[in-house]
């Protein structure tokens, strides 16, 4: 059986088809037709001006994007080009930055009234790795107050709609950033995911989400009064999100950067040893009630890696999922949860006060021993899924237990805030691991309803999570551009 880490060349059409609109190519092809001067890089970004305005109204997945800007930088991309100088892998490809990391002359506002005036005077690593590699950065995407959510409402950019259809939620936190790319505006976008702010908008938007290792990707926000607490530092990352699994394979390329701002990450290579292909399916970890379809979508993926000659195996359990849950709580919410809850109150949103609100009763139970605990049961846990990887290079899971919520569903009541945490138990547990994960959209249910599954591979190994990711793409419905 070949290995993993065999690929084909795929060669690219010499110039655009004229149905084929400029903002909707793929990231390799529009790079390629603006190195080669076939286009330009100011036509592919007025092109998704173009079509920002005219779907953006109904999403508001972009807060806020200055066209001269835009222009301004596809221009330079163009004249480097005509100098002869090297301009990067994603030479005028458009992309959109969430509105939580550091972009200079933008506020971070991570969706508060009260960080409007929190103007960045330098780059996020994720800002300079995309300019770095000669993409186009359009506009900045929505999130909620404090990235909190698995929904996308605050008070000083509004709600952000589902572009598959809007009585949905468009995922959180990188709701904004999921519902553009579905949408077409821009062609790869960055997110954040601390419990499933990258991989849940994906699915919710039925596109694709890629969380990469700890590490892999350099974070760092200097307008920040201080640093990232304990939880965070460990948990939360960027990455990319993107119609195909190409782009999400380009979108990491650029990202991955190394940087001295950020002392968590590395220089590991992109691509490591051939494995065996060979995979596991649980349709229920943990006994999870998962939702028949996606337990369908579940047996389709492993059905699609059969065809393309994997072994896959269906197991009943994994490593501890569950118990992974209070942990990732502790360490995220349970530090100074009454000074997170008086910000909250300060900024008045409903929606990250309900996310505190919810966890009181755990989170007034953490002192320093109980902090300490998560940080001793983390290690745990993450050691036996390291284990288990070094025997399955790819696992296949739920992304959650239902079908994307109807849009702020956690509002409603306090059984449908549970009933949203209890279903969201994969997105939660698995940044406890430290282990890549992807979430891929298998498809799309009667009333744009999307469906999808979870990939999760050994630590580093997010080739082999794109791998097993583009084998099943290849053998499932193409999924179309979102038209709102």
């Amino acid at each position: 059986m070949p290995p993993i880490g065999d690929r084909n060349v795929v060669a690219l059409p010499a110039s655009p088809n004229a149905s084929e609109p400029l903002w909707g190519l793929p990231a390799a092809r529009i790079a390629d037709l603006v190195t080669r001067r076939a286009v330009s890089a100011v036509e592919v970004a007025e092109a998704t001006l173009a079509r920002l305005d005219a779907v953006n109204p109904k999403l508001n997945a972009v807060v806020e994007h200055r066209p001269e800007e835009v222009l301004a930088r596809a221009r330079a991309i163009d004249a480097a080009i005509a100098a002869g100088n090297p301009v990067g892998p994603l030479a005028g490809v458009p992309v959109t930055i969430k509105v939580n990391v550091d972009q200079v002359g933008f506020a971070t506002t991570n969706g508060l009234t009260l960080q409007k005036d929190l103007i960045a005077e330098t780059n996020n690593p994720v800002v300079d790795a995309f300019l770095a590699a000669g993409a186009v950065p359009v506009g900045r995407t929505n999130t909620p107050a404090f990235s909190y959510r698995w929904f996308t409402s605050n008070r000083i950019h509004g709600a952000t709609r589902n572009p598959r259809n809007p009585t949905l939620t468009p995922g959180g936190s990188s709701g904004g950033a999921a519902a553009a790319v579905a949408a077409g505006i821009g062609t790869i976008a960055h997110g954040t995911d601390i419990a499933g702010s990258i991989r849940y908008p994906a699915y919710a938007c039925g596109v694709h989400g890629l969380r990469p290792s700890l590490g892999r990707v350099a974070a760092y926000n200097a307008s920040g009064a201080k640093d990232r607490t304990i939880g965070p530092q460990i948990m939360a990352v960027s990455g990319p999100i993107a119609r195909s699994v190409d782009d999400l394979r380009l979108g990491l390329a650029a990202l991955a950067r190394p940087d001295s701002r950020d002392p968590w990450s590395v220089p590991v290579p992109l691509d490591g040893p051939d494995l065996p292909r060979r995979a596991v399916v649980c349709h229920r970890p943990d006994g999870m009630a998962t939702a028949p379809e996606l337990v369908m979508a579940l047996e389709t993926a492993a059905a699609a890696l059969r065809d393309a000659g994997w072994t896959v195996e269906e197991v009943e359990s994994l490593p501890p999922l569950a118990p992974a849950v209070p942990i990732q709580v502790t360490l995220w919410m349970g530090d100074d949860w009454a000074g997170q809850m008086a910000t909250a109150r300060r900024e008045g949103d409903p929606g990250a006060i309900a996310a505190l609100e919810g966890q009181r009763d755990f989170a007034e139970t953490i002192g320093i021993a109980e902090y300490s605990d998560a940080l001793v049961r983390r290690l745990g846990i993450a050691r036996a899924w390291a284990r288990f990887m070094d025997e399955t290079p790819v696992v296949l899971l739920p992304p959650s237990a239902e079908l994307p919520f109807p849009d702020d569903l956690d509002l409603r009541s306090a059984e449908d805030y549970r009933r949203v945490w209890t279903a969201q138990m994969p997105m939660i547990a698995l940044p406890v691991t430290g282990l890549p994960s992807l979430t891929l959209c298998t498809g799309l249910l009667a009333g744009g309803m999307p469906a999808g599954v979870q990939i999760v591979a050994g630590r580093f190994r997010e080739d082999v999570c794109l791998a097993a990711a583009a084998a099943i793409e290849a053998r499932c419905p193409k999924l179309g551009i979102a038209e709102p």
